[in-house]
Parts: structure tokens; sequence; C-alpha cells
């Protein structure tokens, strides 16, 4: 039997949702599965994987534009292989307290691509996330890297055992 190929593929804007998606491509390869990490935008056919996973970040209640193309882009496909969604935004310990349902952007696409599973981590923004809006976010206090690796780890984890039931 072959060892599973799964992509895992991220939309971000400042690289905090891509170190969400290699923690879970480093978990993935260490349960045993042939795990490769790309960008949401270099995706553009995804008929060499078993399964998926695709996340996106979050702003402003917004699933990442990057991401959602790419589940557009390739929502054939995707429908006829495993797949399991994650969003990364909230800039404080919720994600790690309540399961958060995904956004009504990421539920649509769930419903067109027929994803198993949603998981939202949280975000991150420190002193070295470029732009205005990070810059003022921290001035105000709110800044801080909210993802928990353990939970990541653990989810990662839990999609291997669904892909070797």
């Amino acid at each position: 039997m072959s060892t599973k190929r799964v992509l895992v593929a991220y939309g971000t804007k400042h690289g905090a949702t891509a170190g969400i998606a290699e923690r879970i491509g480093k978990t993935l390869r260490e349960d045993g599965l042939d795990a490769v990490v790309l960008p949401a935008d270099d995706v553009h056919d995804v008929r060499a994987y078993d399964a998926v996973v695709l996340g996106g970040s979050l702003y402003a209640g917004h699933w990442s534009s990057k991401a959602k193309h790419c589940a557009e882009r390739n929502a054939e496909s995707l429908r006829h292989r495993p797949v399991w969604m994650f969003s990364s935004g909230p800039l404080d310990r919720s994600a790690e307290e309540r399961d958060i349902p995904p956004v009504s952007g990421v539920a649509r696409e769930m419903q067109l691509i027929g994803a198993r599973e949603h998981m939202t981590f949280g975000g991150s923004i420190t002193a070295h996330t470029p732009g205005f809006l990070a810059k003022a976010l921290l001035h105000e206090g709110r800044g801080g890297d909210f993802r928990d690796p353990e939970r990541i780890q653990n989810w990662a984890h839990h999609i291997s055992a669904e892909l070797a039931a």
C-alpha cells in the first residue's frame, strides 16, 4: 500500500497562517503521510493528492481570498477526496476555549467542496507583522501570538487517524 499524499494549502497575508500550515504538514509527515505544504495561489490542480487540508487567515470576518479562490478553482476535484479546512484569526485565546464555527464564507466553501471538518486557530500579530492595522492593534495592546502548537498538532494527528481508518 502506498503512502497517502496530502496537500496542505494556505492563504495568508503576513505569514501566521503559513506557520499553522507548516506545523500541520510536519505533523502529518511525522505520522507517516507524504505531506506537501504550498501557498494556495500556487495550487492549480489537486488531483495528485489523496486528501487536502486548506486554510486561510481571517480578516474582519472574511476568509483569505487566496484560500477561497483555491477552493473554487479546484472545487470539482476537491469534491472527490477528503478535505479539511481551517481558519486563523482570533487575536485572543477564544479558539482554545471553545469551538469557533466557520465564518459564513468558509461555510459556503465547505458546502461547495464537501469538506469534512473545519477548525479555527488563534492568529498572530507581533512586532514583525507589517502594516498600519497591525501596528495599531499592537499599540492598543491587542497583539500577540495566539497560535496553539499543541492544538494544531492534535488536529493534524486527528486528520492522520481519519486517513488511516
